[in-house]
């Protein structure tokens, strides 16, 4: 997909804006200066052109991600009660699934080019992605407040996104007919298997 196709499909997409919604962490990889790979939950926000998320100057992965700004990342829910809740709001806007696919994980994996951006004091963007990941404003209004009051700068990284691929198995890549039809309707079906018509297919 190229760059402005990945942008409309975030911007657009309900399963995708469903989960960025949660107050899930987005899974960020990325090479160390040792070579290694890492792995780190990250707060982020989409800014409606990138992912941005804000973090100590000093961290490890600010160095790491300045010598190669290569990353990858997954936002996901898996089984369990917040799986299935996620899997409710996506079906209140497109549709019940059967209920034998309620558990179905939801997913997004992408890969991009992250910058690095040094900033006084506290990024908003940090404070956004907070906010969404404690929920109860009072909560967040204070410690927001302390957040400002001791930092004096963070390093704000933005992650454009080169690659993005949605995994979900009752909206992208169902096997039965009758989940295709609650994803994308009898219309886009091929009448002989069931399946996404392949210009339809993602």
């Amino acid at each position: 997909m190229k760059y402005h196709e990945i942008v409309d499909m975030v911007n657009t997409d309900p399963v995708i804006q469903t989960l960025m919604a949660e107050p899930i962490p987005i899974r960020l990889a990325y090479l160390g200066l040792d070579g290694a790979p890492r792995s780190v939950p990250i707060n982020h926000v989409w800014n409606g052109k990138a992912f941005l998320f804000a973090t100590p100057n000093l961290a490890y992965k600010v160095r790491a991600i300045e010598a190669n700004p290569r990353v990858a990342f997954t936002l996901d829910v898996g089984a369990g009660r917040p799986g299935r809740e996620t899997r409710a709001k996506v079906s209140a806007l497109i549709g019940p699934p059967p209920a034998a696919y309620d558990f179905a994980p939801i997913a997004i994996h992408g890969r991009g080019i992250a910058t690095v951006e040094m900033t006084p004091g506290v990024p908003q963007e940090h404070l956004d992605a907070s906010r969404r990941m404690i929920g109860d404003d009072e909560k967040w209004a204070e410690w927001a407040r302390v957040r400002r009051a001791e930092t004096s700068g963070m390093a704000l990284i933005t992650i454009v996104p080169t690659h993005l691929v949605v995994v979900d198995f009752v909206t992208r890549f169902p096997p039965p007919a009758d989940v295709n039809v609650t994803a994308f309707g009898a219309d886009q079906l091929d009448a002989a298997t069931g399946r996404v018509k392949a210009a339809e297919s993602v």
